[in-house]
């Protein structure tokens, strides 16, 4: 993977840069449009060519299977990447697996460079005991189900009245909010039929929220925080003993106009506690701070195969030091619930012919510049997103990263190794050889209509229900390919 004696000025002036981008979700759409846009394309000192590979028959990645989809801003997402791709001049090639259907060495042979933006799709681990008891679920697992992603079960037990959600981030509220909404309020979203029912049948009558910190601590958005007092029928419930402020939590309050907003609102609910309402809701949403899980607790069965089911969650009281952080208080306390979330955040996956940081879940990397086993830039290879950087951030932030990256393959353009075969028919040919039933964005734009075509047929038939279902997902991948394809 040494720089190549054929590389040369002449060679990137002669035909486009082939670029290939491993992930169709917002970091690889960004990085594709940033590129297409940069100064040095604009200015015509060289032609670019993209390919955009997705593992899944559509695009969009973490949008369209790992957000809430009644999450407020979605639809504006989704909106601006179709803009990017409908352009032309992007290539979408869509259920391409790297690793199964494609190789390092394939993307070697027809592309200059490779750009990963593969993102994160696991739950990071929670090491306490309990859990592997029956009840005991990753956020992100609850999130591929309830957005239809193709590649997990149909089915979810949804079993427990009562439920814990660890986390205080906006995945944690994400999960927490489909968990307790009535399923009748998300038909006007995209949901599966599979998750209507699912949810529709399932006895919630409390979440638990359940946060390490303090208020002013918390990771989630005020738009997410507001989303919650937005369900019909679910009360918002809250302790007066969590509201503990120290100075760094003041200073924040302070500075920060956000923990200003979101701590001004959780103290308004504190006082309302809903005392309004003549009647209380069928469902209750609770928030908690400084609370640590110790340990999920479940009936003992003595069978190592079958581990049992969850019946509680034990949680050591915690203070804040003055500093923001926290320190045990040696109290614990136990609430019976019968389903734990883990909410605590995603981990990224290990890609086949790279080097891997297992402790971040990243690809390692300086700037984007991906690093070998020596700890040098592998030419012509870069990352970008939650692979790159690691789980964190808002949408928007991917956007910076995207540009940082794309300034150093533009800084490296000149020395890439060149691509064997840079025709761009030479992949098509490949893919086809192989057997790989690959979608086009011909092929989305059929899906897409497809959804909308369900949700208008569902709405027609239901005229007495006063709902709009603008589209209903399909789930089935082959499926999603059969449409795409036909």
């Amino acid at each position: 993977m040494s720089n190549s004696a054929e590389t040369s000025p002449e060679r990137t002036t002669k035909r486009p840069l082939r670029v290939a981008i491993v992930g169709a979700g917002p970091a690889g759409v960004y990085a594709a449009d940033i590129l297409t846009k940069s100064n040095e394309v604009k200015d015509g000192d060289f032609e670019v060519s993209i390919d955009l590979f997705e593992a899944y028959p559509a695009p969009y990645g973490l949008i369209r299977y790992g957000v809430a989809p009644d999450h407020p801003r979605i639809k504006g997402i989704v909106n601006a990447l179709h803009k990017v791709l409908d352009r032309g001049d992007i290539r979408f090639l869509g259920n391409v697996s790297y690793g199964r259907d494609l190789t390092l060495h394939d993307f070697r042979a027809f592309y200059d460079a490779v750009i990963f933006a593969t993102g994160a799709i696991k739950d990071a681990d929670l090491d306490i005991p309990g859990v592997g008891l029956e009840g005991s679920f990753g956020g992100a697992d609850f999130v591929s189900w309830y957005d239809g992603h193709p590649d997990v079960p149909r089915d979810w037990p949804l079993e427990a009245k009562e439920i814990a959600v660890i986390g205080n981030g906006n995945v944690a509220l994400d999960v927490a909010r489909m968990l307790v909404k009535h399923a009748d309020d998300l038909l006007v979203t995209e949901i599966p039929d599979n998750v209507y029912q699912g949810l529709k049948n399932s006895p919630v009558t409390d979440v638990h929220v359940f946060g390490r910190r303090g208020p002013a601590q918390v990771k989630f958005t005020p738009l997410e925080l507001r989303e919650l007092s937005h369900a019909k029928d679910v009360d918002i419930v809250l302790y007066p003993e969590d509201f503990e402020f120290d100075e760094a939590s003041d200073e924040a309050i302070r500075t920060n106009n956000q923990i200003k907003t979101m701590v001004s609102t959780l103290g308004n609910w504190l006082v309302e506690e809903h005392a309004e309402a003549e009647e209380p809701s069928s469902r209750r949403l609770h928030l908690h701070f400084l609370h640590n899980p110790v340990e999920i607790l479940g009936e003992k069965t003595g069978d190592a195969a079958h581990p049992g089911k969850v019946t509680g969650i034990k949680f050591e009281r915690m203070r804040l030091d003055g500093t923001g952080n926290v320190k045990g208080t040696g109290e614990f306390v136990d609430y019976p619930v019968q389903a734990v979330y883990r909410a605590i955040g995603y981990h990224g996956s290990q890609l086949d012919e790279l080097e891997y940081d297992a402790r971040r879940g990243v690809i390692p990397n300086e700037g984007g510049r991906v690093l070998g086993a020596d700890g040098k830039p592998v030419p012509g290879i870069y990352a970008t997103g939650w692979i790159k950087r690691g789980p964190v951030g808002l949408i928007g932030h991917t956007k910076g990263d995207a540009l940082e990256t794309i300034g150093f393959l533009l800084e490296d353009r000149l020395t890439l190794p060149p691509a064997q075969n840079p025709d761009p028919q030479a992949i098509i040919d490949l893919l086809e050889e192989r057997g790989i039933q690959y979608t086009t964005w011909e092929g989305w734009n059929k899906l897409d209509a497809h959804e909308l075509a369900l949700g208008a047929a569902w709405t027609a038939s239901h005229p007495d229900d006063g709902v709009v279902r603008e589209r209903i997902k399909v789930v089935p991948r082959e499926e999603m390919i059969r449409i795409s394809r036909d």
